[in-house]
């Protein structure tokens, strides 16, 4: 019997009887599960007769609906490919189907091969987590007959349903020590269970979740605790733990992983996956400190990551899967392995060509009523822009050089231009601290990373739609740009006292509002193509040189005041992750305090009251009234243990750590500990035993604390010899109001 209904799409997974699997949140709030069929097409090319052997091979494989040879498009290639085209009868038979063949077949060229379902599904219906669906199906078998989707990707104000979501956290870190107790929380109401009792746990949780009957499961430390634990639990207490909506399926376990990224080694821990639910462990998604859930939802949906996918990945991988379904609706192949290899290049060429984004020497000391104007996804409108993707000519500069919009613009036009909307929206929120401000203020920040990784990814030599050519044909534009902007600016008697990639620092006499620059920032955007925007004006601005050597300016190290009061600061210790916090506290503080003089004439009033919030941090460590999670500093392990020669501090903890708990910390992984008088000179954090206050090396401390000082107090004559001097007591210096 056909059925209809209007709903959301919460989770869709594979499944090897029934093809897929949705779930739907109907608009009568209901959720149900249906199936849909399938089929999905993979290809391979080689020589020929290793083809016909391929297709001998692959006779008789459960499943298989079709072959063909097929002629097909392979962006890194001038003519269409010969392949092989292979249909299956759902994913997880092509998935086994593929694999097993790859090891017989090792040297033919595969594409489409390991696709995500869920790229299959949103390149084929438009899908994606939350879509608004019309679907009609058969209510027998639940079986899905035809599905549309209603709404789109790109919607500015997207419709969603109200998720129902439970919480779950320990009582402390589990790091640290066994957890006493877990807080559960939904809608407002709160319940604390003790940890001592797995039966009483699980039949708790258990009750709980069929009354709830939660679409997202929200923890802190699920994925290495919680779950793990809970599962322990299962075993001695002989209660099957009930967390999956799919009750056919068993929690889904993703093993942990650590890769290289922009420069550094990244630990992913193993993640704890659930089937017609979500599960996020805010502890171990690498984007919710910057945009939380709000964020994570706009990702799942202009990605089409599942959400739980969505939120615990980098940006890199939401931007791969686009361009994916963007290849498959062009009909291009996606390689499974990229076959094309970066053009050898003459010493020349590396000279002009292999270079990244126009870095100025900024004009070191304090400056007042200064514009900072910058480029909106100064990339990402270069690249689309200027045509740029690995099949199309390449431009030579802003223009270009074809009309046809290659894969990676066509992919990244619509998230450009919803980060743009979404942006004027907010510009009319007069309160930006309400509930619809603060979600599209993490909806554009999710959007601003996917565009912030996109033009590294071009250049990623295991992008399967990178091309290092293009990755410089980018680079090049936006030094174009940025050197249009100068040249525009001075042109109209503005002062340029810094540029970065994709700002500009001016002054102009006279100039104090955001109306005054306006005729500038219309003639770059005229002259370059691209959209630039006031960040704002600063009432002053800082730039800070080296510490090593005060006659060499640092590009992006400073901090200033905007109009409203507001601090911007970049390249300083409260912006670095491997500072103790009490020493980013004191830091903005002072510069909190700078803050309230109305201009930089008022500066010389404020300056005592700053020195005083430094005094009296002094006075509280070597008082001991620091708490010591306040003294915690954080730093990443970059390489097995065994293989530091010189080990460092966070080196030296790490073993300390290894010795004392059997916790190894891998490469990737971060340390944290305490700096301690004697040897060792560090204590792990995560051993249980407490430290004892006598213990901690105040004079390390106070060190860290000066350094930070001296940074504030720099551009107004206060050296860091000084600062260090009165730290350590051995300098007096008349400073007090």
């Amino acid at each position: 019997m056909k059925t209809f209904l209007k709903g959301w799409i919460l989770d869709i997974y594979e499944d090897e009887t029934d093809g897929v699997r949705i779930w739907f949140i109907t608009e009568e709030n209901q959720r149900i599960c249906l199936k849909q069929y399938l089929p999905v097409r993979f290809f391979a090319a080689g020589p020929r007769e290793r083809l016909h052997q391929y297709c001998l091979a692959i006779q008789g494989t459960p499943g298989l609906l079709h072959l063909s040879r097929e002629n097909k498009r392979d962006v890194f290639k001038p003519e269409p490919v010969c392949v092989l085209e292979i249909e299956m009868d759902n994913p997880v038979r092509q998935r086994l189907c593929f694999q097993r063949l790859k090891k017989d077949f090792p040297d033919l060229i595969y594409y489409n091969a390991d696709l995500a379902v869920h790229i299959h599904h949103a390149a084929r219906y438009h899908t994606f987590p939350l879509a608004f669906c019309s679907v009609t199906y058969d209510s027998e078998n639940q079986e899905i007959l035809n599905l549309e989707v209603l709404n789109s990707r790109w919607d500015v104000a997207p419709l969603h349903p109200v998720l129902r979501i439970l919480e779950m956290e320990p009582s402390c870190d589990p790091n640290k020590k066994n957890p006493e107790s877990l807080r559960l929380s939904y809608n407002h109401h709160t319940q604390q269970i003790r940890m001592s009792d797995p039966a009483n746990v699980l039949n708790h949780i258990n009750q709980l979740i069929e009354k709830i009957d939660p679409d997202l499961i929200q923890t802190k430390w699920g994925d290495d605790w919680l779950f793990p634990e809970l599962l322990e639990m299962e075993s001695t207490a002989g209660i099957p733990l009930k967390m999956n909506r799919d009750e056919e399926r068993k929690l889904f376990w993703k093993k942990e992983i650590t890769y290289y990224s922009y420069g550094q080694i990244v630990f992913r821990g193993r993640e704890a996956h659930l089937f017609g639910r979500c599960h996020i462990d805010t502890k171990n998604a690498v984007m919710w400190s910057d945009y939380h859930l709000d964020g994570a939802l706009e990702s799942a949906r202009v990605t089409t990551l599942p959400i739980e996918q969505a939120a615990r990945v980098s940006p890199g991988s939401g931007i791969s899967a686009m361009q994916m379904i963007t290849a498959l609706e062009q009909d291009v192949l996606v390689p499974e392995q990229k076959q094309q290899i970066e053009a050898s290049k003459s010493a020349l060429d590396l000279i002009q060509f292999d270079r990244g984004g126009l870095i100025y020497q900024p004009r070191t000391g304090l400056h007042c009523n200064v514009a900072e104007i910058d480029f909106t996804s100064m990339y990402p409108a270069v690249i689309i822009n200027g045509n740029i993707s690995p099949e199309v000519p390449l431009p030579d500069g802003l223009k270009p050089a074809s009309s046809v919009l290659g894969i990676v613009p066509l992919t990244l036009k619509p998230l450009y231009e919803k980060r743009v909307l979404i942006k004027e929206k907010l510009l009319h929120f007069p309160d930006k601290s309400a509930p619809l401000a603060k979600s599209y203020t993490a909806r554009a920040s999710a959007l601003k990373w996917l565009l912030v990784v996109c033009f590294g990814f071009l250049g990623y030599k295991n992008a399967r739609f990178g091309r290092i050519e293009a990755h410089e044909a980018v680079t090049r534009g936006g030094r174009e740009a940025l050197l249009i902007a100068k040249e525009t600016s001075e042109e109209m008697d503005c002062e340029v006292l810094h540029m970065f990639v994709d700002a500009l620092w001016i002054q102009k006499s006279g100039c104090k509002k955001v109306s005054d620059f306006q005729p500038v920032l219309d003639e770059i955007s005229r002259r370059t193509g691209m959209i630039i925007s006031m960040d704002g004006i600063y009432r002053w601005i800082a730039f800070l040189p080296s510490r090593a050597n005060d006659d060499q300016p640092v590009p992006n190290r400073y901090f200033g005041v905007f109009e409203d009061g507001s601090l911007k600061i970049r390249g300083i210790e409260a912006r670095r992750r491997d500072v103790p916090v009490w020493i980013i506290e004191t830091q903005l503080e002072m510069l909190n305090c700078l803050a309230k003089a109305a201009d930089a004439r008022k500066l010389p009033d404020y300056l005592p009251k700053a020195f005083r919030i430094f005094h009296n941090a002094l006075e509280d460590i070597n008082a001991d009234r620091i708490p010591p999670e306040k003294l915690i500093v954080t730093n990443r392990i970059s390489r097995k243990l065994c293989e530091y020669k010189a080990p460092t501090a966070a080196v030296r903890a790490a073993r300390q750590l290894l010795e004392a708990t059997g916790k190894n910390t891998a490469p990737g992984q971060k340390i944290r500990y305490l700096y301690t008088v004697g040897t060792p000179d560090v204590f792990a954090w995560e051993i249980p035993e407490p430290i004892q206050r006598e213990q901690i090396d105040k004079s390390k401390y106070r060190e860290l604390l000066a350094r930070a000082a001296g940074t504030i107090l720099y551009p107004f004559g206060i050296n860091a010899k000084q600062i260090s001097d009165y730290a350590h007591g051995g300098l007096q210096l008349n400073f007090f109001d």
